[in-house]
């Protein structure tokens, strides 16, 4: 997940064709709003999308420095807590395609993972993954490296669900407590 790239892509979380339904603008002055989420960085961010045009929920939109088809211009990031429940309703489910589509991606994280501290292993900064399969997973990545999800659940005993692990740590780290930012950038 290499910092400084911009995102290129993101996918609607939510779509809002007269804008915030708070925003005191009138109405004939409101812009609509889409909510999406980029699918490298995972950033959080608000867009306007052009005139005329409509968006769905999980639509991919290009926002990268190119031409642009959907999307007038980026307002910014956004924090978890301004999604709407629609948007934050998708959250979860966005994250995980997104981890499936780029599923070699988070693999390499397990098999090049690195200790943070004398005491602390990037990999239990995975929810539900404690000293004992982190040590399994280095010893089983000597080896050979893991192929996939279903090769590292199959080669580390009671691993949790790598997929399940790693959604849970992207969506703690867009709360923006966590201290370490694995997978999204701060």
């Amino acid at each position: 997940m290499g910092s400084g790239q911009r995102e290129e892509y993101a996918i609607v979380l939510d779509f809002l064709p007269n804008g915030y339904p708070f925003d005191k603008t009138p109405s004939h002055r409101k812009n609509p709003i889409v909510q999406a989420i980029g699918t490298t960085k995972f950033t959080l961010l608000e867009l306007v999308p052009k005139k005329e045009v409509f968006l769905r929920q999980h639509q991919r939109v290009y926002i990268g420095d190119g031409k642009r088809e959907e999307v007038h211009h980026i307002n910014g990031r956004i924090n978890v807590s301004k999604l709407t429940g629609n948007a934050r309703a998708e959250l979860e489910f966005v994250v995980g395609n997104l981890i499936d589509e780029n599923q070699k991606v988070f693999v390499s994280f397990f098999n090049n993972s690195q200790p943070l501290s004398m005491r602390m292993h990037q990999l239990e900064l995975l929810p539900g993954l404690g000293k004992k399969h982190m040590w399994e997973v280095i010893e089983e990545r000597r080896g050979d490296e893991f192929k996939d999800f279903d090769d590292i659940k199959k080669r580390v005993k009671l691993m949790p669900d790598p997929k399940k692990s790693i959604t849970k740590r992207i969506l703690l780290e867009l709360e923006g407590n966590e201290k370490y930012s694995l997978f999204t950038e701060k």
